[in-house]
């Protein structure tokens, strides 16, 4: 039996359920990343339990897994949640229906995916694509939101869309996901401090792209190459009728400098755990501020065209 509840206020409720699952697997992603830097992963030798055990002995390294498979315990609870309220209206079920089980079904490959990640011991290609369907399950979660929270506000009336934009954002918000999934990669195979500089490479600007260098460095020209692209739709946005689209613009551009400097000083500095966490956390919020400002546009009503009779033109 359906709750009686209006249309609006299941879209709102949804919409709150959705952002509080979005923020939580921000966390585990980050969280994920101190179990990389740290070398905590096999800290729990088996799965589900810890040491055959619900409750681990008080070790920092245990503690730190432990607790990544606590947050991912409560993601899973927190999903199933909004789950239920979502499919439990009819409202939200026919607009939410499908994000709904799409994120259900990330969730469940992600799960298996951290299984594998300690039966297969640390695998590189299981660690990458443990982080790669988190960030996936992260917009999806934000897209859910966003599309809950128009239906919830369908009332307000949006800015018209300048052309162009939001195309211009879409591409680069996949260029930001799989520059932070080519991050992953990178830590994932040791290849973080294969070059031991910045700018340069052990002293070459153009080193040989060949093994961990050539993904090190790969991952750099994939850096230089977001900061143009930021750069060029932020310029395009200043022309925006919509405030909130100019903000997302400003935003990108101060979190993609901020990723830089992180990037560098992880070089510099030799990847310091909290640094390294630092990077992806910023890398997760530059994605989010993208898929939302890309999604406000993307979802903008045309601009109206003024009608010119043939003989005035």
């Amino acid at each position: 039996m359906e709750i009686l509840v209006t249309p609006a206020r299941t879209f709102s409720v949804a919409a709150a359920l959705g952002r509080a699952t979005a923020l939580l697997v921000f966390g585990l992603i980050v969280l994920g990343s101190v179990v990389r830097s740290t070398n905590s992963g096999l800290a729990c030798p088996d799965w589900p339990l810890c040491e055959g055990r619900v409750i681990p002995r008080l070790e920092p390294h245990v503690l730190i897994e432990w607790s990544h498979r606590t947050v991912a315990l409560l993601v899973s609870l927190m999903l199933f949640t909004t789950a239920g309220w979502v499919l439990s209206h009819r409202a939200t079920r026919q607009r939410l229906g499908r994000i709904m089980g799409l994120a259900l079904a990330l969730l469940l490959v992600q799960v298996l995916l951290g299984a594998l990640t300690v039966w297969k011991l640390l695998s590189p290609a299981m660690v990458s694509s443990h982080l790669a369907v988190a960030l996936l399950l992260f917009v999806t979660l934000l897209t859910l939101t966003m599309i809950a929270q128009t239906h919830a506000d369908e009332d307000v009336a949006a800015a018209p869309a300048a052309p162009g934009l939001a195309t211009g954002f879409g591409a680069v918000t996949v260029l930001t996901y799989l520059q932070a999934v080519l991050g992953g990669v990178v830590s994932s195979n040791h290849a973080g401090l294969v070059c031991p500089d910045w700018p340069t490479c052990d002293g070459m600007l153009f080193p040989p792209l060949r093994g961990l260098i050539g993904l090190q460095m790969a991952h750099r020209y994939g850096a230089y190459l977001l900061v143009i692209a930021v750069l060029v739709v932020a310029l395009k946005a200043r022309t925006a009728a919509d405030p909130a689209a100019r903000a997302g613009a400003g935003w990108a551009v101060a979190l993609v400098g901020c990723q830089v400097a992180l990037g560098v000083s992880n070089v510099l500095l030799q990847t310091p755990p909290w640094l390294t966490a630092m990077h992806l956390a910023t890398a997760a919020l530059l994605l989010a501020v993208l898929v939302i400002t890309t999604f406000r546009l993307a979802s903008a009503p045309a601009p109206e065209r003024t009608w010119i009779p043939a003989q005035a033109r």
